[in-house]
């Protein structure tokens, strides 16, 4: 009855994103009458909601500094230029790497994957105005390159994951390199060959006027190294530096580096807005997870594995693939999966990295779906229109398929 009860909430959460409804009260709403439903009585419902808000509170914090160095890349023009300097670098001869592998990079260094796409938009449309290349095209490139860097980035999915199995989050994201780099090959050398040829060409309205006086390529890349080096401490020498430290001192190494103080400021107010959009999500999501943790879903699911020959592997996975698509975002599923199936995942055997990777990998399958607003936002900023930005969605869901897949191949690898 329980897992009936939290099911029910969960497919109403869905209804209610669906009818442009708040996600976050939305996911508030469905966790309210899934616990009800639960046979759970007012006060347990409320109480477990309020339980599951908690367990990830402390991950919330460290999202909200981690908006200052997503802030500074940003608005000190630090992303543009690190995305430029890979395009350049590359040229036209290998443009679709060139552009998977800028928005790869830019979300591996902790920039959101619709800001990432964003980001590089302007260069990609320009490109393609000179090449015939068509906008669509274009598009799923730069997202397949973003999903494949979103697996290895201290973005709020990969640092939710890692708190809720308490573990290190730099080795969260070191777990998912490999699988990474296959699905960034699996972009650029199959999907982007296999697009049909559909969709509109770029048009001159279509291309913007490039930023000017963006900082060196080389002291752009100072933010990212520096965080990169920080959250490599404990796993390289026994001595951790908490995200909620290494982000924002990244972030301002860079501005320092860059010359470009004077924009912390507006950087720290960008990166702030972004989070805190993100930190009421997961207020939301942290609802619908204690429901979820409090039910009994968990083990009708383990029940269901256990027949197969992975059984319990694909908890992890499959957990991630589930709670993403019903939320059509990435941290969101990230955020409920590994709230609700961690104590299960740990309990099956499998280590805290392994399962915070493959709960991550997995969320990215179907996140893309058009009851989020990744949907909306990246078709927007290339002006794709809506029949040709649902044409993408099989192409991203086989990217995202790849990228699970090859998650649990390395930790069937790696982890024995």
């Amino acid at each position: 009855m329980s897992a009936l009860g939290a099911l029910i909430g969960l497919i109403l959460s869905i209804v209610l994103i669906i009818r442009k409804i708040s996600p976050a009260y939305s996911l508030i709403l469905g966790a309210f009458i899934g616990g009800l439903m639960s046979g759970f009585t007012l006060t347990e419902t409320v109480s477990y909601m309020i339980e599951g808000v908690k367990g990830i509170t402390p991950a919330i914090l460290r999202i909200l500094t981690a908006g200052v160095l997503s802030g500074v890349l940003i608005k000190t023009g630090a992303a543009a230029s690190i995305s430029n300097g890979i395009i350049r670098k590359l040229g036209r001869s290998h443009v679709y790497l060139a552009l998977a592998l800028a928005t790869f990079f830019l979300t591996a260094i902790g920039v959101f994957i619709d800001v990432a796409v964003i980001t590089v938009a302007p260069v990609a449309l320009s490109i393609g105005k000179k090449l015939s290349i068509r906008k669509a095209t274009l598009l799923l490139v730069m997202i397949g390159g973003g999903k494949c860097g979103n697996i290895i980035s201290p973005n709020p999915n990969t640092i939710i994951a890692a708190e809720n199995f308490g573990v290190d989050l730099f080795s969260v994201m070191y777990a998912n390199i490999l699988p990474a780099i296959l699905g960034l090959a699996f972009t650029v050398y199959v999907i982007a060959r296999l697009m049909p040829l559909k969709g509109d060409l770029v048009q001159q309205e279509d291309v913007e006027k490039e930023q000017e006086s963006l900082p060196s390529f080389t002291s752009s890349m100072v933010a990212p190294f520096v965080t990169i080096v920080l959250l490599a401490f404990r796993p390289l020498f026994g001595y951790g530096i908490d995200p909620l430290i290494a982000l924002p001192l990244g972030g301002l190494t860079g501005a320092i580096a860059m010359n470009k103080v004077k924009f912390l400021r507006e950087g720290m107010s960008y990166g702030l807005a972004r989070m805190s959009v993100v930190a009421i999500l997961l207020i939301g999501t942290g609802t619908l997870a204690g429901i979820i943790k409090a039910s009994s879903i968990k083990d009708v699911l383990l029940n269901a594995l256990v027949e197969t020959d992975l059984g319990e592997v694909l908890i992890a996975p499959l957990s991630g693939i589930l709670m993403g698509a019903a939320t059509a975002s990435s941290t969101a599923g990230a955020t409920v999966a590994s709230s609700s199936f961690a104590e299960i995942i740990l309990k099956a055997g499998i280590s805290g990295i392994w399962g915070a990777a493959m709960i991550n990998a997995g969320a990215t399958f179907l996140d893309h779906l058009p009851h989020g607003s990744f949907f909306h936002a990246t078709g927007g900023v290339t002006n794709v229109d809506i029949t040709n930005r649902i044409r993408l969605i099989p192409y991203e869901s086989a990217i995202g398929f790849v990228l699970t897949f090859f998650s649990v191949i390395a930790y069937s690898i790696f982890s024995i």
